[in-house]
């Protein structure tokens, strides 16, 4: 297993080299960009101290200089801990995640522990008892959670909260809380509004994740392991739980591995609407107005929780499931 975990350590880096090259071409391909407009701003102003930093902007990041050299300066500085300056909020990149980043990895982290822990008993009960009653309106809900799109149930909570209850669920905090230090308090407020995104967030999750957990039992269960099980004479559940589901849950192990960054960049519009002090909307504004360091440090951390993410989930398939052996 370590041999195993050092190759994939290693093999990440020229991965994520050649992610940040390719994601900061991307950004830089259209015309213009936000320091561009903020250069010309300062500029038509008249503003005495603007060519100073002007100048500043120019030299610590290199723009007089071709695109290659802007990149070779990025990613130096990038390696060194100083992920560059937001040309919109006029703040290091560095300080800008870090504000956000506690809150997301706590709300991916708890709409993927919500996903799993809806999905696998539900997906589970639907295999066992195929074409029940039960099984026909649990799969019927499932296709009504993949085809709503999370912005909508965001706006459709937004609206009978609003309508029926008085109450905004925009935001994790309350706003005495929003600012505030953190305390026992805060954390309490927290947890009482945090479960807002993450339903919104899961449900789709959790409706895709129970089909493949559905699907993925039935096909195990018709296997000649599982008959050569009940021929025994074991029970049904030691089948089930002991023999078929350790065979179906491999695939969503894998899948693990890759919801994370999904996550966060999928709730870029649930975070606009519901308010949420997350990377999402951070990112999503940044790719807006073209705020090339901001939006290129988001996509490389979130390369690098990709990748993380699988190398644990090959570990954890490797726990999992004895019979099958990393090299």
């Amino acid at each position: 297993m370590g041999p195993f975990i050092i190759k994939r350590i290693l093999q990440m880096v020229p991965v994520l080299f050649l992610i940040s090259v390719i994601s900061f071409i991307i950004i830089n391909l259209p015309p213009g960009d936000f320091l561009t407009i903020k250069i010309a701003e300062l500029r038509a102003r008249g503003d005495p101290d603007a060519e100073r930093r002007v100048m500043l902007l120019t030299e610590r990041f290199g723009l007089d200089r071709p695109l290659w050299q802007q990149y070779l300066i990025w990613v130096t500085n990038f390696v060194r801990g100083d992920f560059g300056r937001s040309f919109e909020y006029e703040r290091e990149v560095r300080e800008l995640i870090g504000e956000r980043l506690l809150l997301t990895v706590i709300v991916a982290s708890l709409t993927l522990l919500f996903t799993w822990i809806v999905a696998i008993p539900i997906g589970i009960y639907s295999a066992r008892y195929q074409y029940s009653i039960a099984d026909n309106i649990l799969t019927f809900i499932g296709f009504i959670g993949l085809a709503t799109p999370n912005f909508l149930l965001a706006l459709i909570i937004m609206f009978v909260a609003v309508t029926q209850f008085g109450i905004s669920p925009g935001g994790l905090f309350s706003p005495e809380f929003a600012h505030a230090p953190w305390s026992i308090a805060r954390v309490v407020d927290l947890l009482r509004r945090i479960w807002i995104p993450v339903v919104i967030l899961g449900t789709a999750g959790t409706a895709g994740l129970l089909r493949i957990m559905r699907g993925n039992l039935l096909e195990t269960l018709g296997q000649a392991f599982v008959r050569t099980a009940r021929a025994k004479g074991l029970h049904e559940r030691v089948v089930v739980y002991k023999h078929a589901v350790r065979m179906a849950i491999n695939p969503l192990i894998t899948i693990a591995g890759m919801q994370l960054p999904i996550i966060i960049s999928g709730e870029a519009i649930v975070g606009l609407i519901l308010n949420l002090p997350t990377i999402g909307p951070l990112f999503l504004r940044a790719l807006l107005v073209q705020d090339m360091y901001l939006a290129g440090t988001i996509l490389v951390f979130m390369s690098l929780l990709l990748l993380i993410g699988n190398l644990l989930a090959d570990i954890a398939l490797a726990i999992a499931d004895p019979r099958i052996r990393v090299s």
